[in-house]
C-alpha cells in the first residue's frame, strides 16, 4: 500500500458552510475524522451527487496525479489548479507512499483515470510513448482495457472514477483481475464506482458515501447490490413506476 490515510485542515473560519465542496457530507467527515485505508483497493460507493468523485479527484491531486487524468509527475491539463478540497488533503503514508511523496513529483508513481476526460488523457499518454496503441482508433472500453494493461503495472496510487462506464461485462471481471493483481504487487487502488461486479472483488474495502458522510459497508449490504438483485429478478416491479 501507498496511503494509510488521507485528512485535511480547514478552520471553521475558512469553510463556508454554504458553498462547495464544504456542504457535502463526505467532506465534512473528511475533515473531520479523515479516510483511513485498510486494504490495497478501496471501493467508494454512493448515488449521484454523493461527494465520491470530489473525494477521488481530491486524493488525486494531493498526490500529484494531474486533475484532468493521467500519469503521476506529469501535468496534462496545463493551467487548471487544484479544486479547493485537492490543495487541502494530506496522506499518512506508508514508508513506500513517504519515498514518493517526500520527493519531485516525477518520482510518484500512478495513475488517475476519470470517465469524462479519460480519452484525452489516454491520448497524451500515447504521444509520449506509454502506450502501445491510438485510444482514438480504439472502442471506448478498448482504450480504458489498453490503459489497465499497460499503465497499471507498478507500485503506485492509482485513482479511478467509474472506470466501468465504458466496458461490457466481460470486461468489468478483467478489470477486477487487474484489480486483484495491482493490488497483490504492492500498489494501491481507489475506485469511485456503481458496479457491483468490481466491488464484489474479494478483500476489498468498501466504503459507501451518502447523506451520512462515509460508513464501512460489506458488499451483500450495499443498497445498489440489493437494487441490482432485485431488479434482474423481476425488472417490472421498478418499471412498471417509470414505462407507460
Amino acid at each position: 500500500m501507498i496511503v494509510e490515510r488521507a485528512y485535511a485542515h480547514v478552520a471553521e473560519a475558512d469553510r463556508d458552510g454554504r458553498a462547495w465542496p464544504w456542504t457535502v457530507p463526505c467532506v465534512r467527515q473528511l475533515l473531520d475524522d479523515g479516510l483511513r485505508f485498510t486494504a490495497p483497493v478501496t471501493f467508494l460507493v454512493g448515488e449521484n451527487g454523493s461527494g465520491k468523485s470530489t473525494l477521488v479527484e481530491a486524493l488525486a491531486e494531493a498526490f500529484g496525479l494531474d486533475s484532468w487524468g493521467g500519469s503521476a509527475g506529469y501535468r496534462y491539463a496545463g493551467a487548471r489548479g487544484r479544486s479547493p478540497l485537492g490543495e487541502r488533503v494530506r496522506f499518512e503514508a506508508t514508508r513506500a507512499g513517504r519515498r514518493m511523496l517526500s520527493g519531485p513529483r516525477t518520482r510518484r508513481r500512478g495513475f488517475f483515470l476519470r470517465a469524462e476526460t479519460a480519452l484525452d488523457a489516454l491520448g497524451r499518454e500515447r504521444t509520449t510513448g506509454r502506450l502501445s496503441g491510438a485510444p482514438e482508433e480504439m472502442s471506448h472500453g478498448e482504450g480504458f482495457l489498453m490503459a489497465f494493461r499497460e499503465r497499471f503495472h507498478e507500485p503506485g496510487l492509482y485513482v479511478l472514477d467509474e472506470p466501468e462506464s465504458a466496458l461490457s461485462f466481460a470486461s468489468c471481471l478483467e478489470l477486477v483481475g487487474l484489480l486483484d493483481e495491482l493490488g497483490r504487487s504492492g500498489a494501491q487502488i481507489v475506485c469511485a464506482t456503481h458496479s457491483p461486479l468490481l466491488t464484489a472483488l474479494p478483500g476489498a474495502e468498501i466504503v459507501e458515501v451518502g447523506e451520512h458522510g462515509m460508513r464501512a459497508a460489506a458488499w451483500r449490504d450495499l443498497e445498489l447490490v440489493d437494487h441490482w438483485r432485485r431488479y434482474l429478478d423481476d425488472p417490472s416491479a421498478y418499471l412498471r413506476h417509470i414505462v407507460g
